[in-house]
C-alpha cells in the first residue's frame, strides 16, 4: 500500500455503485466540490458498479426496477442489450455529466481512527484524513457460500452467482440450482434450454408475490429490514421479506416444473447431494445462488459491530460513530432505496460538518 502522502479533506465515499453515485451528486449539490472537498473511492477498473460483473444472457429487459440515479434518467435503452453494458454506460455517462472525478482502481485496505478527529482511510493510492465517510461497497465483493458434509468431496463443479457465465456452458449437464431468491430463480429459467436436467433446493419454501406492489408495500417491506438494522443485526435483503414477483414468465416455469422445489439437502456427496430420508440426486454442477453479505470488513479497525454481528445504523448514520454512514446497507441495498440514503447521508454529512448536533 503507497502511504506515502497524505491529504486532509471533508468526505471519503467508498464505492461508485448506485449508492455512492448518488451520494456524490447530493454531495456536490450541497456544495462540496469532488477533489477537493470530497473524493470517490471505487476498487473497479470502470464504471457500473456490480452491475459491470453481471452475465451477459441477463439483458436490459429482464432487470427487475433498476431506478435512475438522481438528476439523469436512463433513457432509450435496448432490452435485448446486456444490462452490463447499458447500466455501466449509464454510470460512466452520469460520472462525466455530474464531473464526479472517480478515483478508480483504488483499493481501501482499512478505515480506523486518525488524528485531530478524523478518520485515516488507508488506500492503495494513499492515505485521506477525512472528517467523515460514507461507505457505499455493497455486497457484490462478498458472496456467501453455505457449508455442507461432503462438500471438498464433490466431483463436480462448484461455482456461485457472481462467477456464474451464463447458460451455454452448462449445456448437457446435470445442475442443482441453490438458492430461494431472484437469481436462482433466473439461472433455472435460463438453464433449463440447455441443460440436461436442473434441480432447485432452498433452505425454505420460496413465497411468490402475486398483485402489484406499490409503494405501501414496498415501505412496510423496507422497515422490517430496517428493523433488524435498528438492532444491530445482520441485514437481510429486501427481496428476503417482499417474496418473488410472480410474472408470466415465471408462471411457465412453474407450469412447466422447471420450479418445482426441493428441500434444502443434508450433505454433498462425490456424485450429487443426498438427504437423511434416502433420496439422491446426481449432478454435475452445483450453482448456489445463495446471496450476498455486506462488504465492510475494511472498517473493522472502528469497532462498529454490534454483539449481534452487524453494524447498528439510524437512517444511514452508524450508531457507534457518527462520522460513518453506510448506504446501500440493509434497508438501502435497493435501487431506489440507495438513492434516498445517499441523499440522507449527504444531509446528515453536512449537519456534521457544520458543527450542528445530529
Amino acid at each position: 500500500m503507497n502511504n506515502f502522502w497524505t491529504r486532509e479533506l471533508d468526505v471519503v465515499v467508498i464505492g461508485a455503485g448506485q449508492a455512492g453515485l448518488s451520494a456524490a451528486y447530493h454531495l456536490r449539490r450541497s456544495g462540496l466540490s469532488p477533489d477537493l472537498d470530497f473524493v470517490v473511492l471505487d476498487h473497479a477498473s470502470g464504471p457500473g458498479g456490480a452491475w459491470q460483473y453481471r452475465w451477459p444472457s441477463l439483458t436490459y429487459g429482464k432487470v427487475h426496477g433498476m431506478h435512475a440515479l438522481p438528476g439523469m434518467e436512463l433513457t432509450g435503452a435496448d432490452p435485448d442489450r446486456p444490462s452490463s453494458e447499458v447500466i455501466s454506460a449509464y454510470f460512466d455517462a452520469y460520472e462525466q455529466r455530474f464531473d464526479l472525478r472517480v478515483h478508480r482502481p483504488v483499493d481501501v485496505g482499512a478505515v480506523r481512527e486518525g488524528d485531530g478527529g478524523r478518520l485515516r482511510v488507508e488506500t492503495s493510492e494513499g492515505v485521506y484524513a477525512a472528517r467523515a465517510l460514507i461507505n457505499a461497497t455493497g455486497t457484490w465483493d462478498r458472496p456467501f457460500w453455505p457449508r455442507y458434509p461432503g462438500q471438498e468431496t464433490f466431483r463436480g463443479r462448484q461455482l456461485h452467482t457472481v462467477d456464474y457465465p451464463g447458460p451455454a456452458e452448462f449445456a448437457g449437464l446435470r445442475v442443482i440450482v441453490v438458492g430461494g431468491g431472484a437469481s436462482g430463480t433466473q439461472h433455472l429459467m435460463e438453464l433449463a434450454g440447455v441443460a440436461q436436467e436442473t434441480f432447485w433446493v432452498t433452505r425454505r419454501p420460496p413465497v411468490f408475490r402475486e398483485g402489484p406492489f406499490g409503494e405501501e408495500q414496498g415501505r412496510a417491506a423496507v422497515a422490517l429490514v430496517e428493523e433488524r438494522v435498528r438492532r444491530g443485526l445482520p441485514p437481510q435483503s429486501v427481496v428476503s421479506v417482499t417474496g418473488l414477483p410472480l410474472n408470466d414468465a415465471v408462471r411457465r416455469a412453474r407450469d412447466q416444473g422447471i420450479l418445482d422445489r426441493l428441500p434444502m439437502f443434508d450433505r454433498i456427496t462425490e456424485d450429487g447431494v443426498a438427504w437423511d430420508d434416502g433420496r439422491t440426486v446426481e449432478a454435475d454442477v452445483i450453482l448456489w445462488a445463495t446471496g450476498f453479505r455486506a462488504a465492510v470488513d475494511h472498517l473493522a479497525p472502528l469497532r462498529l459491530r454490534e454483539p449481534g454481528g452487524g453494524i447498528r445504523v439510524e437512517n444511514t448514520r452508524a450508531v457507534r460513530d457518527a462520522r460513518v454512514h453506510l448506504v446501500g446497507y440493509g434497508p438501502s441495498a435497493s435501487t431506489i432505496g440507495a438513492n434516498r440514503a445517499g441523499r440522507a447521508a449527504t444531509r446528515s454529512v453536512t449537519r456534521l460538518l457544520a458543527g450542528v448536533p445530529a
